[in-house]
């Protein structure tokens, strides 16, 4: 099969979670890629930025703290920072990996906007925390901004962000010129950067959008044949972490469904993954998602590994 358009999102081990593990993880992730490019498909590819963003939401804070003339970067300036420098190393790695191959591709990474509601529920229960843990004295400091906090035992506490829904891609139209053009493209890193649209202006939110949850939508925007969600484990499993743990090596969304039902997802990992799986085939039944991990992508597409989901 030839120009297969796959949406391709990355999680955390393919990142790591500093500069330095960066660089060295996506030597990895970059090889797993370019098998992806040599056996036909055309990427969209997303990632996660939970590390980093957190890490450049501490730096800014810390260079406030000390030099009271630099102001503190806002939530969605953060994820723009880690959008860039994160799109940066993936095209670097994986353009060296496929001019190695003897592949000649361009890799472009677009700073995406995601447009969220303002009165989304997310807003008024923020769960995502994010930056440095705080003492006492800062979280009052920040309650006293607006900001939402929480205590985490034994460590301090920690300022909390909303999750809102994602609506619309702003950068859409761009992705689809890019791809289009042949060119591999990095887009909707982190979820996005949630923006609210106030008339003709778009105001960026203190929030982060799921991962897993922009994957599916960009996959059914795009109107991709794949979705190809690679995170830390091989397949999906049922009865996950038990003595009686086994694979499911092939779903449909119905059975999906039902597992939810039963409650055999982890609400923290696997469920937004499945909920994403299943947006996507919900809005394009001849679509396929597959679920596996980095090492084992060569051995799934074999169809020897990995979780394959279709609509029927």
């Amino acid at each position: 099969m030839e120009n297969i358009k796959a949406v391709v999102s990355l999680g955390h081990e393919a990142l790591g979670v500093n500069t330095q593990e960066q660089r060295e993880a996506l030597k990895l992730t970059s090889k797993a890629l370019a098998d992806l490019v040599e056996s036909g498909y055309q990427l969209v590819i997303t990632h996660s930025n939970g590390p980093q963003v957190s890490m450049i939401h501490r730096a800014m804070t810390e260079l406030h703290r000390m030099y009271i003339d630099y102001t503190s970067a806002p939530m969605c300036v953060c994820n723009a920072m880690s959008q860039g420098y994160i799109g940066y190393d993936i095209q670097n790695s994986l353009k060296t990996e496929l001019t190695s191959r003897g592949l000649s591709k361009s890799v472009s990474t677009i700073l995406t906007q995601v447009t969220v509601d303002p009165y989304d529920e997310a807003f008024y229960a923020p769960t995502k925390a994010i930056g440095r843990n705080m003492s006492k004295e800062d979280a009052d400091m920040e309650i006293k901004k607006g900001n939402f906090v929480k205590e985490e035992p034994g460590k301090g506490y920690r300022r909390i962000v909303a999750a809102p829904k994602p609506i619309e891609i702003v950068e859409l139209d761009a992705i689809k010129t890019l791809l289009d053009a042949g060119q591999i493209v990095v887009a909707c890193g982190g979820g996005g950067i949630p923006v609210i649209e106030q008339g003709h202006v778009l105001k960026g939110a203190s929030a982060v959008i799921e991962k897993d949850e922009i994957a599916g939508k960009l996959a059914s925007d795009l109107n991709a044949d794949r979705l190809i969600i690679l995170t830390s484990v091989p397949s999906v499993y049922k009865n996950f972490g038990k003595d009686n743990q086994e694979p499911i090596l092939k779903m449909n969304v119905a059975t999906a469904k039902e597992y939810i039902e039963a409650g055999e997802f982890g609400e923290v990992d696997m469920l937004p993954k499945i909920n994403a799986a299943i947006e996507f085939l919900e809005a394009n039944h001849s679509g396929s998602v597959l679920i596996t991990s980095l090492s084992s992508v060569s051995d799934a597409l074999k169809g020897k590994d990995g979780t394959f989901i279709t609509f029927e």
